[in-house]
């Protein structure tokens, strides 16, 4: 029996080694890897061919077209939130270029193939952008198509990638004289901020929440960039994986979107911080607001709408603010730090 073969970009970041892990445990598929740096061992191991390479590369994507036939695209990779405000015309090339050269591969394997190609596409809150607090307040649960009026180079790219997405579904070469042959099938995430159990932050803009709890879990002070009262969507790591797979799996004739909102959970940085403190009371976080991020942070939604996702295919998050913290981000984290001395001295 032929295998599935799913081509996974950006392959060494956090959400995809948590994807990996998932589409490995299957028997029917066998997994192209490709990122900029040399794969983790333990991710390797359960790919079919792992690939140290640029998107941006387009000879390199021609020949893995040539070598694989692909049923499925998990496109991650990208320059993130706060790279892409200090290189700005970098992040257009990686963040849009990368992705159209992604999906001129897709729509050339479906002409070679005769059929669809799924492309699946992790997006971001960053795509929104309120004008004021007072705005996000009355807002409540943003839906998709509301405020799309991004103010970062990330949430521009992201949602101009969704646009492109929806030209090369419905509308690719549509002057032809003779329709164009091969489809994508796109579909696109907005994911909130997301925190993982396994990863250390890498200094993202939503990334004030983890960054708070490694910083307790280590015994160290931590100074917050966002006000006490900021708010916006988070999401658990395991359930970001699981929001991909579960829209990938979705008959088509029951999604009404091309992308769609997901959420679980969005406390302000204060309860937060007062969560934490159940597990570290000696955690001391100051905040000490950076206007400049504070000011993007704002642009974002309090919550998100995400009742279309559920509806049409099955989203429900396992982890609540709750058990995210006790049951999969605080265990994981304790061990992380915790030395054999420590733990003996209990």
């Amino acid at each position: 029996m032929n295998k599935n073969t799913i081509l996974v970009t950006g392959a060494n970041g956090e959400i995809g080694h948590g994807l990996i892990e998932h589409l490995a445990k299957s028997d029917g598929v066998q997994i192209v890897a490709i990122d900029m740096n040399p794969m983790d061992k333990s991710i390797k191991a359960k790919c079919h061919k792992a690939i140290v390479g640029d998107i941006l590369d387009f000879g390199l994507l021609e020949t893995l077209s040539t070598a694989h036939d692909f049923d499925t695209i998990y496109h991650l990779a990208a320059l993130l939130s706060t790279r892409a405000e200090r290189q700005p015309t970098l992040a257009h090339r990686v963040n849009v270029d990368g992705t159209l050269n992604l999906l001129e591969l897709a729509i050339t394997q479906s002409r070679l193939q005769g059929r669809e190609i799924k492309f699946i596409y992790p997006s971001s809150i960053a795509v929104y952008g309120l004008p004021d607090v007072v705005t996000k307040h009355k807002s409540g649960k943003v839906k998709e198509n509301q405020w799309c009026e991004p103010r970062t180079m990330y949430g521009i790219n992201k949602l101009y990638n969704e646009q492109l997405g929806r030209y090369y579904t419905h509308y690719y070469r549509q002057l032809d004289v003779e329709p164009a042959r091969g489809r994508v099938d796109f579909r696109g995430v907005r994911f909130p901020g997301l925190i993982s159990a396994l990863t250390v932050p890498t200094g993202g803009t939503s990334d004030f929440a983890p960054e708070m709890l490694h910083q307790a879990a280590q015994h160290l002070p931590y100074d917050c960039f966002v006000r006490e009262d900021t708010r916006i969507p988070f999401m658990a790591m395991p359930d970001a994986i699981k929001a991909l797979l579960h829209l990938q799996a979705a008959p088509r004739e029951r999604l009404s979107r091309l992308v769609y909102n997901v959420g679980a959970f969005n406390p302000s940085a204060g309860e937060v911080y007062a969560r934490i403190r159940n597990d570290f009371p000696d955690a001391k976080v100051g905040f000490l607001p950076d206007q400049k991020r504070q000011v993007i942070v704002d642009s974002w939604p309090e919550d998100v709408d995400d009742s279309t996702a559920r509806t049409e295919w099955g989203y429900n998050p396992e982890y609540d603010f709750e058990r995210a913290f006790s049951e999969y981000l605080i265990p994981a984290i304790r061990n992380r730090y915790d030395t054999p001395s420590k733990q003996n001295n209990r």
